[in-house]
């Protein structure tokens, strides 16, 4: 008698031997009991999860003609009536089944389509189970649109797929849709152990943990992994055999590196990526299993009353809890993200080993340094033992209120021919304020600084003098040199910290004093402009133009330049306001102009800006971004709503 594998021998005959998908069993049973039966069903879940074993129970449960062949439609098919056995043996005259992964063509599509006209002739319905649906060409799905819509009483469609995606919504429309969910490792390792209780082959837990999590929440995987570790292990299951044929690393290798990487154990985390090597263990499995231990670790860190809840019988759980209280939350979480990334590059490396030592000592890189490196780290000048000779020293001179006014230089270099002898006299210094500190990175020094000597706040430094450059014609013989310690005065010059708000260069406008006649002349004006009244010069001698007096009449203006005094803009502006109830005679004037309806409307959109920044710099939440992440606001970029 030939073997029949695990997978199929242990498949599901009804829906209470259905593992991991108790949303789908439960509502496919009340709908068979209570017959609300629905013409169309789509499956939809990764492979090995129960999509063609669901369709098969669905098919019994509708046909099923009971032991005593007086049965009907039940949620409980009874697995020894003809119909029941013809469809767990695939001979089912009524039952079909079409892959679309090799029948994917509108011809395969017809042909079964042409079988709908016909009555069922064993069972009770019709069953056309497509799998793999999303394979069928468009053409194909258009050609059963219409029957999948309206398919006679005595037929079902069950269609099946992993890429729900790829299928057009107008199939998706109309059919009933249930995803079936991966299993999780707990429910594939207690359905392991139940099958091989029945098998009677004898199977380490540890060897079961593997399987279970190397099936990635697959059954028909699962069941296809322990096949082949019953013939790898003559018939049993042993921890080291499983691991060795899944080539996945040992924990004890994982618990190492990472406690390692805690430690900031090079040496350890070189030589155990060596003994994977040696060993062929996967890298990728590797990283995986780190990944595993890591987010246990995060959970435990997050969750700390659940150290004394983990499962006791899992035997990492004490060594994860170990590590968990060994490294900090937030390295767990760096180390955890590393490796995801890792894993995705493990490819692009020259080989598999390389790209896992690459990452491992990435982790080592980007350990957290402790406050003392990282303060030593964040300043790298240091003040020197002794200062060289000819350059200026910074002396270390605590700011006092009391001392004396600075005595600043004056800004241009004029060269001084005899100094007078003042051998004791201090040399000159220049106060440092607090706000004018420099943020950005020390060392660095932009070409107008003069030098970039590292101050604190109230610190009173020297002025520094600089040698005098003349153009080579112009230098004096050596004997008619001045001393060598002739030099200029050069103000020391501090860069303003990033992010300062600049002052703006153009001045503001003046306010406008309120006066009748500039009210009157600026609602008239947005008035025309709103209806639309005038257009471009005219527009234009309106709103730069000031209403200086009105008589019965006649109305006098003023423009600032002669362009805008044009016999045709004066007379499309008087038409204007003649439409508008204001026959008059316009004047026009040149001269300065102080109240404009483009000044007035200039100064509120000046006014709504200033509203719109003071709105966003007092915003609690913006103030908060900005001393946490010392984020800040883009010139240019606030505009008024």
């Amino acid at each position: 008698m030939s073997y029949l594998v695990l997978a199929r021998k242990y498949r599901p005959r009804n829906f209470g031997e259905m593992v991991g998908q108790e949303h789908v069993v439960q509502a496919l049973t009340n709908a068979l009991t209570q017959q609300r039966l629905h013409h169309a069903y789509l499956f939809t879940g990764t492979r090995g999860v129960g999509k063609t074993t669901v369709s098969r129970i669905l098919a019994k449960s509708l046909n099923c003609q009971g032991p005593d062949g007086q049965g009907g439609i039940t949620a409980t098919p009874c697995g020894v009536c003809q119909a029941c056995t013809d469809i767990d043996a695939g001979r089912f005259v009524d039952y079909t089944e079409l892959d679309a992964a090799s029948n994917r063509g509108v011809d395969e599509v017809q042909g079964l389509l042409e079988q709908a006209v016909y009555k069922p002739v064993q069972g009770r319905f019709k069953v056309f189970m497509i799998d793999e649906v999303h394979m069928l060409t468009n053409t194909a799905f258009n050609a059963m649109l219409k029957t999948l819509e309206e398919p006679p009483e005595y037929l079902k469609f069950v269609l099946a797929t992993t890429d729900p995606q790829k299928v057009p919504v107008t199939v998706l429309s109309r059919c009933l849709q249930f995803n079936l969910r991966p299993m999780a490792p707990e429910t594939v390792l207690e359905h392991l152990t139940r099958v091989l209780g029945a098998e009677q082959v004898a199977a380490e837990p540890g060897a079961l943990r593997l399987l279970a999590r190397a099936a990635r929440g697959s059954m028909r995987d699962a069941l296809s992994l322990t096949d082949q570790a019953i013939a790898y292990g003559n018939g049993e299951l042993v921890e080291g055999g499983v691991r060795q044929m899944l080539g996945s690393a040992d924990r004890g290798h994982v618990h190492a590196l990472i406690e390692a990487l805690a430690l900031g154990d090079g040496r350890t985390v070189v030589e155990t990526a060596e003994a994977l090597r040696r060993d062929g263990l996967s890298a990728a499995s590797t990283l995986e299993e780190m990944t595993s231990v890591l987010q246990a670790m995060a959970v435990l860190q997050a969750v700390p009353s659940r150290t004394g809840a983990a499962d006791g019988a899992d035997p990492d759980a004490a060594e994860v809890a170990r590590l968990a209280a060994l490294m900090p939350a937030d390295e767990t979480q760096l180390l955890y993200s590393l490796c995801l990334h890792g894993r995705g590059e493990l490819g692009l490396a020259p080989d598999e080993y390389a790209g896992l030592t690459m990452v491992l000592l990435r982790l080592l890189a980007f350990k957290p340094a402790g406050e003392g490196a990282a303060a030593e780290k964040k300043s790298p000048l240091k003040a020197p033992a002794e200062a060289p000779a000819g350059r200026a020293t910074v002396p270390d001179t605590p700011f006092t209120p009391a001392s004396a006014p600075a005595a600043v230089p004056a800004p241009m270099p004029v060269p001084v021919p005899e100094r007078a002898a003042a051998p004791h006299a201090p040399p000159a210094t220049f106060e440092v304020p607090p706000s004018a500190q420099p943020a950005g990175p020390q060392g660095a020094r932009r070409p107008d600084e003069a030098l970039a000597l590292p101050t604190r706040p109230g610190q009173r430094v020297p002025v520094v003098d600089a040698p005098l450059r003349r153009p080579a014609a112009d230098r004096m013989p050596a004997s008619d040199a001045p001393p060598r310690d002739e030099v200029l005065a050069v103000p020391l010059r501090v860069q303003p910290p990033p992010g300062a708000r600049e002052v703006p260069r153009e001045t503001a406008l003046a306010p406008i004093p309120p006066s009748e006649e500039g009210d009157f002349w600026h609602a008239t004006v947005t008035q025309l402009v709103l209806a639309e009244a005038i257009g471009a010069l005219a527009r234009e001698l309106a709103l730069q133009s000031q209403l200086v007096a009105r008589d019965v009449d006649q109305w006098l203006l003023r423009v600032e330049r002669e362009t805008l005094n044009q016999p045709a803009s004066r007379e499309k502006l008087q038409n204007a306001l003649a439409g508008a109830g204001h026959a008059v005679r316009i004047a026009i004037e040149i001269g300065a102009v102080s109240d404009s309806p483009a000044r007035r409307n200039r100064l509120a959109a000046e006014a709504r800006q200033r509203a719109a920044e003071e709105a966003i710099h007092n915003d609690p939440e913006v103030q908060s971004l900005m001393r946490q992440w010392d984020a800040r606001i883009v010139p240019g970029t606030l505009k008024p709503a």
